[in-house]
């Protein structure tokens, strides 16, 4: 097989080969000729950020050019949740900018992106439980010194706000007294308001007036941040950064790259599991116009073309073959695997309050069983990624949730140095969390070193489903005792599941194969896999018991991730020992809230809005709520059965998710969050045999269409706590809310996911 000769080497800086100014290089060194205002910037990182003519770097997250265009730097992956919109958005507020001159570039790989918030809760299992706050030290420390860059789990705001807001307070004020020096006058008494820098008399600046001026000046020792509400940006629907490029086409996802000399490749990975390439046809491939070449690994096989038809075409003729070795995947075997666990000895007690054990001898227990099946992600955009591979490096364009990681094991696969691997990270269409794994990027890679040509691999839709990192499948076995009054007076939650989040730090951190990745996980109890588990209620005895369980089948992040089954449990069950102890279901929650004021407004506004009948008989009508990452919120939903089919005629949605940067944004990540939940009560679930899943197409996975869905209407409460993450919190609530809805209608309880069934 040909291979380009390659060479290690040292970090270079910007290429110019169709890099646009709004692009920045991940990997690249820092350009020539880089201006840093020093005194903006008090830390033991440098930022390596690339400067365009006339710009000058403020910050880390911040450059403003000589015509005054504020260009802020952001790290985290823009997948539709709007980040490339609210993190610029502080920014702006904060300086004082016109909204109209705002821009936006990624960041580069640099400790000084590092989200050690998602980190912590990523890690803690493994470090704090015995290190306490030592662990977090270090958890933080590992997360900088990396450059662990991630995106996902509803962090970026709560993770980068104030750094957002600190960047645009320390700009205002160099660049106030780069204009007050001029002006001659005390700078406290100058401002930026709309891109212009006032003195409060006639004296008027532009921002890019005085932005070379602005480095040469000292920050006080205590930056005067905005206050008050009259004129900010922030808590405005501001239009979002990214809209008119995604309307007019001109925005770039990974499938849109188009290089010089570009080929295309499809590829065949085999079966779920420990799959190894056996055979294939080659000659069948020389009978499709537009075939190049094959490229094998021990793995997969792809087939290069001049168009992506033409390869995969050659791939369906080739017919490749893959040996399978150990048990293939079965839905059968996965239910059963997750049943055998709560026999096993890997069982561990992870939270508990109180006592259960007096509570609940010699006392009347109320049970029920629940499972859920493992959610596909389904992203419009299959995995796709290009690249291109020459004597001086690689260069790679691809959506990635984990930059540093992804550019490190392109490096290790190609044999480079990391600084020899160029990153460009693009926004990615959908599958919110998906991108957390980089596989895509190294098969390219290889690709291209093979053929000696820039190659964009795109997975077909088969492949995706196939290769998918599928959320968590669980079993629960719920148990109760109802005390006096209807109150809860004990809470058991026994939960078998295996925990996606370890499976994907396996691979992502540590370079494991999906298959060795899920055995190492199989047989470890952690806190990540029984997320959303902990009861928001006030009982006074409970615990949540997770038994992990190794059901063959790799699983990976997920929107919502291990809440999506823990809220789904918690907020079934306890609709079933409202019912039981003839208690309207929304008053049976609200009377053990006191300890949690915040949730019960949700409920409270959740039900006002929604004209909530108690739950009675025929209403069609229920309620869950949940609590998660700083976030509250409740759901009620109208739902109902018609003819075999699940009707969602409305889903209302009270939320406080703490002081919001843009509350559009918000609402429009409550309300896809809502619909994601709807899809996996609908589908988004495949049944597995023989290793590999039995549909693939998105036609036949019972996601939910425009008349699925209904009407959603999203309140959001008015708070002055901390900004939360709202890009998950949706999705958790949307299936128990439906599943308690159609018991008042059929009288039928709903314990599974999908609701009806995944046949």
């Amino acid at each position: 097989m040909a291979r380009a000769p390659l060479k290690r080497r040292k970090d270079r800086g910007l290429s110019d080969r169709g890099v646009s100014r709004r692009t920045l290089l991940i990997g690249g060194g820092a350009a020539a000729g880089l201006v840093l205002a020093w005194a903006a910037w008090p830390r033991s990182y440098r930022p390596n950020l690339n400067v365009g003519p006339g710009e000058q770097v403020f910050d880390a997250f911040l450059k403003i050019d000589r015509a005054g265009q504020v260009i802020a730097i952001v790290p985290q992956t823009e997948m539709g949740q709007g980040v490339s919109t609210i993190l610029p958005q502080i920014l702006a507020d904060e300086l004082g900018a016109d909204w109209r001159t705002v821009a936006v570039q990624s960041a580069p790989i640099s400790p000084l992106y590092a989200n050690g918030l998602l980190a912590r809760d990523w890690l803690a299992s493994d470090w704090t439980r015995v290190a306490g706050d030592a662990g977090t030290w270090a958890i933080d420390q590992y997360a900088t010194r990396s450059a662990l860059m991630l995106t996902g789990a509803g962090t970026s705001v709560p993770m980068f706000h104030d750094a957002y807001r600190r960047a645009g307070a320390a700009a205002r004020v160099l660049l106030c007294k780069a204009a007050a020096a001029r002006w001659g006058v005390p700078w406290e008494s100058c401002d930026i308001q709309n891109g212009i820098i006032t003195d409060g008399a006639e004296r008027k600046l532009r921002l890019g007036d005085v932005v070379e001026d602005a480095a040469g000046f000292t920050l006080p020792d205590i930056l005067p941040y905005r206050q008050g509400n009259d004129g900010r940006l922030t808590g405005q629907d501001l239009p979002r950064l990214d809209t008119p490029s995604k309307i007019d086409g001109s925005h770039n996802f990974a499938a849109d790259i188009r290089l010089p000399d570009m080929v295309f490749a499809s590829i065949r990975q085999g079966p779920i599991g420990d799959a190894v390439l056996k055979d294939a046809r080659d000659a069948e491939a020389q009978k499709v116009t537009g075939f190049l070449k094959l490229v094998r690994t021990e793995r997969w096989i792809a087939a290069v073309g001049t168009n992506w038809w033409a390869a995969n075409r050659a791939l369906d003729l080739i017919d490749p073959s893959f040996t399978l070795r150990g048990t293939p995947v079965d839905s059968g075997r996965i239910d059963a695997a997750l049943e055998d666990a709560f026999s096993g000895d890997a069982g561990r007690r992870l939270y508990v309050q109180g006592d259960l054990l007096p509570v609940f001898e010699k006392a009347t227990i109320l049970a029920s069983e629940y499972q859920v099946d493992p959610g596909l992600h389904l992203a419009l955009e299959p995995m796709c990624a290009t690249a291109r591979v020459t004597e001086e490096g690689a260069e790679v364009w691809m959506a990635t949730q984990a930059p540093a990681l992804a550019r490190a094991a392109i490096a290790d696969a190609l044999g480079l140095s990391d600084s020899a691997v160029t990153l460009y990270p693009l926004h990615a269409g959908g599958a919110t969390g998906r991108h957390m794994d980089w596989e895509a990027g190294v098969q390219a890679a290889l690709i291209a070193r093979d053929v000696g040509r820039p190659v964009q691999l795109l997975w077909s839709r088969l492949e995706d489903v196939i290769q998918d990192r599928p959320g968590a499948p669980a079993h629960a076995r719920m148990a109760a005792k109802l005390g006096r009054g209807g109150m809860v007076e004990g809470w058991l939650a026994k939960v078998a599941a295996p925990c996606a989040m370890t499976q994907t730090w396996s691979r992502i951190a540590h370079g494991k194969l999906p298959h060795e990745a899920a055995a190492e996980a199989g047989d470890k109890a952690t806190r990540l896999a029984v997320a959303g588990m902990v009861p928001p209620y006030a009982i006074p005895n409970w615990a949540v018991d997770h038994y992990p369980a190794d059901v063959g089948l790799p699983l990976g992040f997920m929107r919502g991730n291990a809440h999506l089954h823990g809220a789904f449990f918690t907020e079934c069950f306890l609709d079933e020992l409202a019912h039981l102890a003839g208690i309207e279901a929304m008053s049976f929650r609200i009377q053990m809230l006191g300890g949690n004021p915040r949730l019960a407004h949700c409920l409270s506004t959740a039900a006002a809005m929604g004209g909530w009948q108690g739950g009675i008989a025929g209403s069609g009508q229920g309620i869950a709520a949940h609590m998660m990452n700083g976030a509250y919120a409740a759901v009620m939903v109208e739902a109902g059965i018609e003819g075999n089919t699940l009707s969602v005629r409305r889903m209302v949605a009270a939320v406080d998710c703490g002081d919001q940067v843009n509350p559009d944004i918000a609402r429009q990540q409550i309300e896809s969050g809502l619909i994601h939940g709807l899809a996996l009560a609908m589908g988004a679930s495949v049944p597995y045999a023989g290793g590999m899943p039995t549909r693939a197409m998105l036609g036949r996975m019972n996601l939910p269409r425009l008349g699925d869905i209904g009407e959603i209407s999203v309140e959001l409460i008015r708070s002055t706590a901390d900004p939360a993450g709202v890009t998950d919190l949706g999705a958790p609530l949307a299936a128990p809310a439906i599943a308690n809805a159609l018991f008042t209608v059929t009288g039928q309880r709903f314990r599974s996911l999908p609701i009806m069934g995944n046949g």
